[in-house]
Formats: C-alpha cells, sequence, structure tokens
C-alpha cells in the first residue's frame, strides 16, 4: 500500500528542526519515507535493522529508521545528518576524516550520528563507551579502530583547540 493508492494517513513530527506532515500509508517505515523526501543519509542495509545504517536520531536517541512506522512519530523530533550542521558536528566529521575512519563510507552517517548521540550525552566517554555507541553501525571496511580514535581525537583537541561547542 502507497498513499497513492488512496489509504494514505498524516503523521505530524519535526524532521531536522521543521515541523512536517507526513503522508504515508499506514505500514511505511522511517527509512522509506526518509529516502522519498531525499535524504540520503539513512541508508538501507537490512530489513531487520541489524546494520545501523539507517541510523537517525528520535528525540536525541540512536534508532534504526527501518524498524520505525513513520505513524509513530507523531510529536517526535527526528533528525538526520542532514539536519546537524553543528560546529561540533563539523569537527567530528574531519576528525574521521583526518583519522581515515571512512572507507566505502556506507555506514559513515550512522558512524557519525552514533558518536554525535554519545557526545551529546556523556561530556567525556571512555573508549569502551565510544566502541559500544560505535558498533550499534557494521562496518566491515574500518574494523572500528578508527572510527573510534576519531572520536578520541575529537575529544583530545575538545579544548585544546579553544572549541567550546556545548
Amino acid at each position: 500500500m502507497s498513499p497513492a493508492t488512496g489509504g494514505a494517513v498524516n503523521t505530524v513530527f519535526e524532521l531536522n528542526g521543521r515541523n512536517v506532515t507526513a503522508e504515508h500509508a499506514p505500514g511505511d517505515v522511517l527509512l522509506t519515507w526518509l529516502r522519498r523526501q531525499g535524504l540520503v543519509s539513512v541508508k538501507f542495509a537490512s530489513e531487520e535493522g541489524e546494520t545501523g545504517c539507517d541510523t537517525v536520531l528520535i528525540d536525541g536517541v540512536p534508532q534504526n529508521a527501518g524498524l520505525i512506522l513513520v505513524g509513530t512519530l507523531k510529536g517526535r523530533q527526528v533528525t538526520t545528518l542532514e539536519g546537524i550542521q553543528t560546529p561540533e558536528m563539523k569537527r567530528l566529521q574531519q576528525t574521521f576524516i583526518e583519522e581515515g575512519a571512512l572507507q566505502c563510507g556506507y555506514c559513515t552517517p550512522g558512524m557519525l550520528l552514533a558518536g554525535y548521540a554519545l557526545l551529546q550525552q556523556e561530556n567525556r566517554p571512555t573508549e569502551a563507551e565510544i566502541r559500544e555507541a560505535l558498533s550499534a553501525v557494521t562496518c566491515r571496511c574500518t574494523g572500528y579502530v578508527k572510527p573510534v580514535r576519531a572520536v578520541l581525537d575529537f575529544l583530545a583537541t575538545k579544548d585544546t583547540k579553544g572549541h567550546k561547542d556545548e
């Protein structure tokens, strides 16, 4: 069933800082709806949500967009990588580049969102906490060493370069 077949419903929620009315079929998942909106940072890799490449933030918490029904989002805040244009995110992206923490790039948006969400929750997460947060996103290219190191480098330069993003 698709909205074009006449079974459409509307759900109002916040997407990347602006209120939207999502027209969708009752069984539509967020991943499919976001891709139709042109938000390409959210990737499809598994119908079971086991890869994390479809990570978005819902009310600030990393979630798998492929497992969330659009109709359950009424009044919620949904954030994709495209919706975070903060200096902190830009620096986190830069540390990923400098560390070579991305190779094919397919999982990178999910990794960045997982790392960003952790940094919003914990001012100084431990390496184990970083590794746990990033492990929610499957990456076969990097082996997680470089992404973890990128977040650690972000933390190491957080105050030494005069960045006060929080």
